[in-house]
C-alpha cells in the first residue's frame, strides 16, 4: 500500500512498519500504516463497529464519521500523527492512532516526547488479541519517532481496553479525572513487557500450529477422479488413519452429479461444501494454487498444507510465486505448511490425522518430528517404525515459506503429548529466535537437531534465509549453549530420540556395563571413554548367562549409588551343535524390563548382536498384566570356564515362556522424566503384577548406544545448570561508563555514518575499551631505531619490539616479534634484524611495548553475525589453535556461568589450569574480561567487532597487548521488536 501524492511529501511511506502478525486464536492479520487511499475502507470498517464500541472510543454517541473525520484519520505525516490499521482480506478490522502532544495536551511536534493514543477494534474481532498486537507496533513506531510516553483516556466501563494497557508490561501510571481513567505508559521496553510479548507470541504461534494439525474438518483440493495421484493418495491416507473429523474431496473437474468419491463427499469447490472447513490440503499444479487459495480464503478455511511443487526450488520465478502465495494466504488470515511439503501427521486419539503422502501412520508415541525434507522425512519415519518408536506429530514442511521449526517449538513447548522434539533443519530462517525458543523448550524437554546444508553456499533452493558468516562449528556451540542436542546424522537423531523419549535422564556420567560377551563389553567401555563418560569395568556374566542372570545383574547395577546409567550387552547363545541361535529375545527383554522397572529410575540401553525379537520386545510397551516368573533353577549349569568356547551362551530352554500382554502406549510423563512405573493393585492371593514398563532402546552397535547416552548425560547436566541461571556480576556496573561510551561512539560514527562501518585507530579503540574497564598496554611507534630507543626509555625496560603491518600482525612465527629486550643495545640489534629480515620500517610499522608478566597467550573476540547475533569467542593464541579450530563460543549477553564455561570448553583448557605442573592462571580475571567485552557489544550494537589479541593471562592478573574495534550503524534486531512473521 503506497501513499498518493497528497501524502506529506517530506515523510515517505514507512513500508518497514508493515507486518504480518499471528493473533491469539492462531489466525493471521496484517498491520500497516493508514494512507489517503483508505477512506472507503475506514468508512466501511466504522459502519461495522457497534454503537457501544463507538461510544467507548469517542465518549459520546457517534453513529458515523464525517468527511472531516475521514480526512483527519487518513492523512498522517508519519511522525507527529500516525495511524495503523489491522487488515484481513484487505479490509480493516482495527485501527490505532497517536497524536504528539505537549505538556498541556495540545498538538505538538518534536522535541515533545508524549503522544495521545486511541484504539478501535471491530466487535467481531475483539478477544483475538488485536489491540495487544497493535499496541506493540504503535509503541515501536512511537519510539522510532522520539516519543517516550503514551497518554490515553479510557471510560471506566471499557474494561477490555484498560486490561490491554494494564497487561502490556510497560511502566504506567493511572488516575481518575473528569469521569475517565487517565493512563500514562512509559514506552521504554522492560523485562516484564518483553516477557509479556514473548508469552503472547508463544500462545499465538502454538495455536496457529494447532489449527493446522488438529482440524475438525479437512478438504483435499485436487483429489483425482482416478486412483493414484497426490490428492487421491492423501485422501486415502486420511481415511486409512481414521481421521475423526469430516473429510471432503474437492476437484473442479468433478461431474456436477458426482456426490462421493471413496465414500467421501465430492465437491467442485470449497464454496460448494456449505460447511466450515478448517484445513485444506492443496495438491494441484502451481499455476492453479492461487485460485484454490482464494476459494479457501473467501470461505473461512483456517490453514493450508500445500503439497504442490514449482516454487522457490525452481529458481527466481518460483521464488516470486512462493512470496505471492504467502502474501495471499496471510491476507485471508491463513498460515501455510509448504509449499513442496510432504504433509502432516497427528497421532492423537482425538484427531488421528494423516494428511501426508506417508502410506501408513507411525505408531502413537511421545516424539515430535519436524523435517524440511520430504525424502529425509520418509527415511526417518521408516527408521522409527523399524525401531518400534512412536510419534505424537510429524511435519514435513518443504520450502517452509511460512510455518517453520520455530512454530513447532512453540507448539511442542506445552504439548502434553510430546516429550522429545526432533528436528531436521537445512536452514534457520530466524536463528536468534530459534536459539531463544530452543533454550526455553530444552528447559522442559529435549530438543535434538540435525543440521543439513552445513557448509557455506549450500543453502537449499527454496529457503530464504539471512546469510551467516560464522562457521558451522560456531553454530553447533551456540546450539549447545541453548541446550540443543546437536547430532551429525539422522541415525544419531533417532538413536538419541529413542533414549530420551523412554528413559529418565542420567544423574551423571558413571556408566555400568554388563553382558554375556567380554569383547562387546570392552568395545562399550572404550566407546564410553571416547565420549567423555566414566565407565566402570565391564561385568562379564559369561556366555552361560540366563535371562535371570541378566535381570539380577541389571537390578544390582541400578541399585548401586555409584552408577548413573547402565549399558547391557548381549549376543546370541550357541547351541550344542555349534550353530548360533537367536531366539528367545522376548524372554530376555521381559527380564530386562522387569529389572529396569523395579529399580531406581536410571537410563538403560541395550547393545545386542542379532538376537531375534529382542529389539522388538524391548520397544513394545507392556501393561500391568501378570507374567510368568522368570525361572532360576531350570537353567543349565555353566560349563567349566576352561572348556567353554568364547562368547558361547547356553540356550535358556526352560525360559521360553514370555509375556503375551497386549501392547499399549507408554504412560504420559512429565517432560524430562520419561520413565514412570505404576503398579496395579493386588489383593490377597492375587498374582503380583509387573509394573507398567517403559520401552528400553536397543542398538546394533556399542558406539551408537554410548553416543546417545553421552548426549543424554550432557543434556541432563545442562538442565541442572539451567535451573539456576547465571548472572552478570554487579561489580561491573561501578567500572563501566555506558553513557560516555555511547557518546563517544556517536561522535566516532558521525551524523551520517558509512553503512560499511569503520575500524577505529589504536588510540580510539583503547579509549572506548577503557570506558568498560578494559586497559590495553600502551605501545609507542618506532619509525626508526632512535625513536624505538626513546620509546623504550619512556616505557621502561625490558620491552618488546613488534611489527603491526597487517600481514605480520600476531604472526610471531614469521619473526615479527622480539621479546625481553633488556637494554638499548639489544633493542637496536633487534631493530636491525627485524628490518633486514622483513623489510623497511615504513612497511613493518614497528612499535615498542613494555613487557607483560609471563603467562598464557589467549584471544578474546566478539562479533555481530547478521544471522546469529552477537557472539563472544575465546581461544588460545597461536597457529595450532587456529588450525585445529579450538575456539569456544557463547551468545551475548554472557553470564558469569557462560564466561566460566567458555574458558573451560576449549580442548587446550588444561594449559590454563596447571597442565604438566605449570602454575594455574588467574581464571577469575579472564572471566571478568570476557564479561566486560560481552557488556560492551550488548550495550552498544554499533560495536560490530572487538578483538583482543593477545591477552596474556598470568598467575595473577592479565594484560591486553593488542586490540581492534570496528563500528558500524547497528543492524536491525528483529528479535527485540514487536511480534511479526518473517517475510519471504
Amino acid at each position: 500500500m503506497q501513499p498518493t501524492p497528497e501524502q506529506s511529501p517530506h515523510h515517505a511511506y514507512p513500508d518497514h512498519w508493515e507486518a504480518d502478525v499471528v493473533l491469539r486464536d492462531g489466525g493471521t492479520a496484517r498491520i500497516r500504516p493508514i494512507t489517503t487511499d483508505d477512506a472507503e475502507r475506514l468508512v466501511s470498517f466504522y459502519e461495522q463497529v457497534s454503537d457501544e464500541s463507538k461510544y467507548y472510543r469517542f465518549f459520546a454517541p457517534y453513529p458515523r464519521l464525517s468527511a472531516k473525520d475521514v480526512h483527519r484519520f487518513t492523512h498522517h505525516d508519519y511522525v507527529d500523527r500516525v495511524g495503523l490499521a489491522v487488515t484481513v482480506g484487505g479490509e480493516f478490522i482495527a485501527t490505532v492512532r497517536y497524536d504528539r502532544i505537549d505538556a498541556t495536551g495540545r498538538p505538538a511536534s518534536a522535541p515533545a516526547d508524549e503522544a495521545e493514543v486511541a484504539f478501535l477494534v471491530q466487535d467481531a474481532h475483539q478477544g483475538r488479541g488485536v489491540a495487544s498486537a497493535l499496541l506493540e507496533h504503535i509503541a515501536a513506531v512511537a519510539r522510532e519517532r522520539g516519543i517516550r510516553r503514551f497518554a490515553a483516556e479510557v471510560l471506566p466501563a471499557n474494561n477490555k481496553m484498560i486490561k490491554v494497557f494494564r497487561d502490556a508490561g510497560y511502566t504506567q501510571q493511572r488516575s481518575f479525572e473528569d469521569g475517565a481513567v487517565h493512563l500514562t505508559l512509559d514506552l521504554e521496553p522492560t523485562a516484564e513487557s518483553l516477557a509479556v510479548q514473548r508469552a503472547r507470541e508463544q500462545r499465538a504461534e502454538a495455536r496457529s500450529v494447532q489449527r493446522l494439525i488438529a482440524p475438525g474438518s479437512v478438504a483435499v483440493i485436487g483429489t483425482g477422479r482416478n486412483p493414484g495421484g497426490v490428492g487421491r493418495t492423501v485422501l486415502r491416507n486420511l481415511l486409512a488413519a481414521g481421521f475423526t473429523g469430516r473429510t471432503y474431496a474437492v476437484n473442479s473437474a468433478f461431474a456436477a452429479d458426482q456426490a462421493t468419491i471413496d465414500g467421501v463427499p465430492a465437491h467442485r469447490s470449497i464454496g460448494e461444501i456449505g460447511e466450515p472447513v478448517d484445513l485444506a490440503v492443496v495438491a494441484v499444479p502451481a499455476d492453479r494454487v492461487p485460485e484454490a487459495v482464494t476459494d479457501c480464503g473467501e470461505h473461512g478455511v483456517q490453514g493450508l498444507v500445500v503439497l504442490s511443487a514449482g516454487y522457490a526450488e525452481w529458481g527466481a520465478e518460483g521464488r516470486e510465486r512462493q512470496r505471492e502465495l504467502v502474501r495471499q494466504a496471510r491476507s485471508y488470515g491463513m498460515r501455510i505448511i509448504g509449499p513442496n511439503a510432504f504433509g502432516v501427521i497427528n497421532n492423537s486419539d482425538a484427531v488421528r490425522l494423516n494428511a501426508s503422502l506417508a502410506p501408513e501412520s507411525p505408531a502413537p508415541g511421545r516424539i515430535g518430528l519436524f523435517t524440511q525434507s520430504g525424502a529425509i522425512g520418509i527415511a526417518l519415519l521408516s527408521g522409527l517404525y523399524r525401531r518400534g518408536a512412536g510419534l505424537s506429530t510429524f511435519i514435513s514442511a518443504g520450502n517452509r515459506a511460512d510455518i517453520s521449526g520455530n512454530d513447532f517449538l512453540q507448539y511442542w513447548y506445552e504439548d502434553p503429548d510430546t516429550d522429545v522434539a526432533l528436528l531436521y533443519l537445512e536452514s534457520l530462517g530466524n536463528p536468534r529466535k530459534f536459539t531463544r525458543l530452543a533454550r526455553r523448550t530444552a528447559a522442559v524437554k529435549p530438543v535434538v537437531v540435525v543440521k543439513g546444508a552445513r557448509h557455506s553456499g549450500s543453502t537449499p533452493p527454496g529457503h530464504a534465509v539471512p546469510v551467516s558468516r560464522i562457521p558451522d562449528a560456531t553454530v553447533s556451540a551456540l546450539m549447545r549453549q541453548a541446550g540443543v542436542i546437536r547430532v551429525d546424522t539422522v541415525t544419531e537423531m533417532v538413536d538419541a530420540g529413542l533414549l530420551l523419549a523412554d528413559q529418565p535422564l542420567p544423574a551423571g556420567p558413571r556408566i555400568a556395563i554388563l553382558g554375556n560377551s567380554e569383547s562387546l563389553g570392552l568395545l562399550t567401555y572404550d566407546a564410553c571413554l571416547a565420549e567423555g563418560l566414566r565407565p566402570r569395568p565391564p561385568r562379564d556374566l559369561t556366555t552361560a548367562a540366563t535371562p535371570q542372570n541378566f535381570r539380577d545383574a541389571l537390578a544390582e547395577a541400578l541399585a548401586d549409588s555409584n552408577c548413573d546409567a547402565v549399558v547391557v550387552t548381549a549376543i546370541p547363545w550357541v547351541g550344542e551343535n555349534g550353530e548360533a541361535e537367536s531366539g528367545d529375545g522376548e524372554v530376555l527383554a521381559a527380564a530386562l524390563r522387569t529389572a529396569a522397572a523395579s529399580g531406581p529410575a536410571k537410563p538403560v540401553a541395550v547393545v545386542h548382536v542379532e538376537i531375534g525379537g529382542l529389539a522388538e520386545a524391548l520397544a513394545a510397551a507392556t501393561s500391568t498384566a501378570a507374567v510368568p516368573p522368570v525361572a532360576r533353577a531350570s537353567a543349565p549349569a555353566a560349563p567349566d570356564a576352561s572348556t567353554a568356547p568364547a562368547d558361547r551362551a547356553v540356550p535358556p530352554t526352560a525360559l521360553a515362556a514370555s509375556s503375551t500382554a497386549p501392547a499399549g502406549p507408554p504412560t504420559p510423563t512429565t517432560p524430562g522424566d520419561h520413565l514412570t512405573r505404576q503398579w496395579s493393585d493386588t489383593g490377597p492371593g492375587d498374582t503380583p503384577a509387573v509394573p507398567t514398563l517403559g520401552r528400553i532402546p536397543a542398538y546394533p552397535a556399542a558406539e551408537r548406544a554410548v553416543r546417545a547416552l553421552a548426549e543424554a548425560v550432557k543434556y541432563a547436566q545442562w538442565r541442572r545448570q539451567a535451573a539456576v541461571p547465571g548472572k552478570v556480576p554487579e561489580f561491573l556496573d561501578d567500572t563501566i561508563d555506558e553513557a560516555g561510551a555511547a557518546a563517544r561512539i556517536d561522535a566516532l560514527l558521525g551524523p551520517d555514518p558509512d553503512p560499511r562501518g569503520r575500524s577505529l585507530g589504536h588510540d580510539e579503540a583503547c579509549e572506548l575499551l577503557g570506558r568498560y574497564g578494559i586497559t590495553v598496554r600502551p605501545t609507542l611507534p618506532a619509525p626508526d631505531p632512535d625513536a624505538a630507543v626513546a620509546a623504550a626509555a619512556r616505557l621502561g625496560y625490558p620491552v618488546a619490539l613488534k611489527t603491526t603491518a597487517p600481514h605480520l600482525r600476531h604472526r610471531a612465527d614469521l619473526g615479527g616479534v622480539r621479546l625481553d629486550l633488556a637494554n638499548e643495545a639489544a633493542l637496536r640489534r633487534a631493530y636491525g634484524e627485524l628490518t633486514d629480515l622483513l623489510g623497511k620500517p615504513t612497511e613493518l610499522q614497528p612499535v615498542v611495548q613494555s613487557m607483560a608478566p609471563r603467562g598464557v597467550d589467549t584471544v578474546v573476540r566478539a562479533t555481530i553475525d547478521p544471522a546469529a547475533g552477537a557472539v563472544l569467542s575465546f581461544g588460545l593464541a597461536g597457529a595450532p589453535s587456529e588450525l585445529l579450530g579450538d575456539t569456544a563460543h557463547r551468545l551475548v549477553p554472557a553470564t558469569d556461568r557462560d564466561a566460566a564455561e567458555l574458558i573451560r570448553s576449549i580442548r587446550a583448557a588444561p594449559v590454563l589450569f596447571g597442565w604438566r605442573g605449570s602454575a594455574p592462571v588467574d581464571s577469575a580475571a579472564l572471566e571478568e574480561l570476557l564479561l566486560r567485552v560481552s557488556r560492551l557489544v550488548d550495550d552498544h550494537p554499533e560495536v560490530v567487532s572487538v578483538a583482543l589479541e593477545p591477552v596474556v593471562v598470568a598467575t595473577q592478573g592479565l594484560t591486553v597487548l593488542g586490540a581492534s574495534v570496528r563500528l558500524a550503524p547497528p543492524p536491525a534486531r528483529t528479535d527485540l521488536g514487536p511480534r511479526r512473521l518473517s517475510n519471504y
